[in-house]
């Protein structure tokens, strides 16, 4: 294992012969150095917790404090992980450790998203929503649309779990699927197909689905909601239709592909205590989103504002909704997102984050606690890209090569508002770069610009690729778009707004860059003093495999 631009907890495991288990307590803690040459750590910090071995698997327990002080250790966060672990059929010689060859894997995980409760699956009836043999495009992106109609229920029942179901060898093919609720007024003939979404000849129905009720990302897995919370069916305040968006993404313009993907519900009659609903919160997917080419770290903000909160929350719930999962959302440049919560202008704890994001491996975080959110309170979806392999501008859009920043929220109870985010000004941008006037009344998409002359007809977007960009620019562009007034998104169900919808509003003044709290590291010469992780490392082989401890690398 080696550590990979400082994300990788890394894992280099020999086998040891049962004979030993019970002679030795600590793994040897290892570390690489850009070389690949094993190094012993002089602060040793993983101790075995328990060891066993069959003819066909191995099994390893072991631990070690999350922050260690050790300066060749990474902390273990709440953001993903990604772990290397590799190993060898072979004791260690007196050379040194084998060399694994294939056997070896990375996996991004979040190794402290608080384990939920499961009722088993096969005690529960479920429905699948999928895909009938839909040919995707040999196009690097396509979103693809289909309207369902949730069978029919006699009274109210609870959705407890929603796993996805992704055809085998598609893997990375589907990116994201999003279910959205619909209309109640339509009828069946919107079931007899599917549709590309956001083409122009998509169907009006599918524009009346507008509220996520889920959301699942490559990489994640089931999700099973609290005990005391449910999705909603078979009531008429319940989605009846659906619209089931899924994410291609083909880079590779690959022809010929069928999908059958979607999702299956498991549902039951015994109800919850609460109904769960879900707010889209962050940046407003549009162009007027955009990041400059070679910039090592910009931040964009999508603000769900103090306004829309006050006015959603104070109408149908005084007394404050209770998040307990949230997702968090960008494509291939992000880096880093943080869900920062704000009452009466002070800062509380992160709702949500993930500094080590990774494109691949998006899901719900559970909480470890709920969080409430007041009347006045407001959201700030924070986003970090990078965009140092890019010589274009990058723009909010669809694709996996545009950018999106944006936060699901999983909440208790159910309330009226489906989104809650923001985009900032587009003219105070162009400024920027010495945009002075575009051509009135606007009647092309992207607008044109009339002067000065550098850009005259240019469209906004070939004007912004258009001008030198420089690191410092790009920084001094990065506080000006900080600062911008916004334009509200403060969304109903059924395309329904709520009155500030539109309104404009200044982002809140507060402190930049968020400062992470200071961390309060351990060792192993304090170990009742501080928090550890245990991992269990499994080893399947197909014939008996004995060997030795090798080295642990971090």
């Amino acid at each position: 294992g080696r550590k990979e631009k400082g994300n990788f907890v890394g894992i280099l495991s020999e086998l040891i012969s049962l004979s030993n288990f019970y002679k030795i307590h600590n793994i040897p803690d290892y570390h690489t150095d850009e070389n690949r040459v094993l190094k012993k750590d002089p602060q040793q910090d993983y101790h075995l917790e328990y060891a066993m071995e069959n003819s066909t698997h191995t099994i390893l327990a072991f631990s070690r404090e999350l922050h260690t002080c050790d300066p060749n250790d990474k902390s273990i966060t709440e953001s993903t992980v990604r772990v290397i672990w590799a190993y060898h059929h072979k004791d260690l010689g007196e050379a040194g450790q084998n060399y694994h060859g294939s056997t070896r894997g990375t996996k991004s995980l979040r190794l402290l998203n608080p384990e939920k409760a499961e009722v088993s699956p096969a005690s529960l009836s479920y429905f699948d929503l999928t895909n009938k043999d839909v040919p995707v495009p040999d196009k690097d992106t396509t979103y693809w649309c289909q309207m369902f109609k949730i069978p029919v229920q006699h009274e109210k029942h609870h959705v407890t779990k929603v796993e996805p179901l992704i055809q085998k060898g598609h893997e990375n093919l589907v990116h994201h699927i999003l279910l959205y609720q619909c209309s109640s007024n339509l009828n069946d003939t919107v079931l007899d197909y599917g549709h590309e979404c956001y083409h122009p000849n998509m169907p009006d129905s599918f524009f009346t689905c507008e509220t996520v009720i889920f959301a699942w990302a490559i990489g994640g897995e089931g999700f099973t909601y609290p005990p005391h919370v449910g999705l909603s069916i078979g009531t008429a305040a319940d989605p009846q239709f659906v619209l089931m968006e899924v994410h291609y993404d083909n880079p590779t313009y690959t022809e010929g592909l069928i999908d059958n993907s979607g999702l299956r519900l498991f549902y039951t009659p015994v109800l919850r205590k609460y109904d769960a609903g879900v707010i889209e919160a962050g940046l407003w997917v549009s162009l007027f989103h955009n990041i400059p080419p070679g910039m090592p770290e910009f931040v964009s903000e999508g603000h769900c504002t103090l306004e829309c909160l006050e006015e959603a929350l104070g109408a149908e719930r005084p007394s404050g909704i209770h998040v307990f999962a949230v997702l968090l959302h960008a494509h291939l440049a992000g880096r880093a997102i943080r869900m920062r919560h704000f009452r009466n202008g002070e800062e509380q704890k992160l709702l949500a984050y993930d500094d080590e994001f990774d494109f691949n491996f998006q899901e719900f975080q559970y909480l470890e606690e709920e969080r409430t959110i007041m009347p006045g309170d407001n959201l700030i979806t924070e986003c970090h890209y990078s965009t140092m392999d890019r010589i274009r501008m990058t723009w909010g859009g669809l694709s996996t090569r545009n950018e999106m920043c944006l936060s699901y929220l999983l909440y208790y109870p159910r309330i009226n508002l489906t989104r809650c985010a923001s985009i900032p000004d587009i003219m105070e941008q162009l400024q920027f770069i010495g945009v002075k006037e575009i051509y009135r009344p606007v009647r092309t998409w992207p607008f044109i610009i009339k002067s000065p002359k550098q850009y005259k007809n240019l469209s906004f977007m070939d004007a912004m690729n258009k001008f030198k960009w420089s690191k410092s620019e790009g920084l001094s562009y990065n506080e000006l778009v900080l600062k911008l007034p916004m334009n509200v998104r403060c969304s109903k169900t059924d395309n329904a707004e709520w009155s500030f919808q539109g309104m404009t509003a200044f982002p809140p003044e507060i402190e930049r860059p968020y400062k992470t709290e200071p961390v309060i590291c351990s060792s192993s010469s304090c170990l009742p003093c501080s928090l550890s992780f245990t991992l269990l490392f499994v080893v399947h082989v197909t014939s008996r495999t004995i060997g030795n401890f090798g080295p642990f690398v971090q």
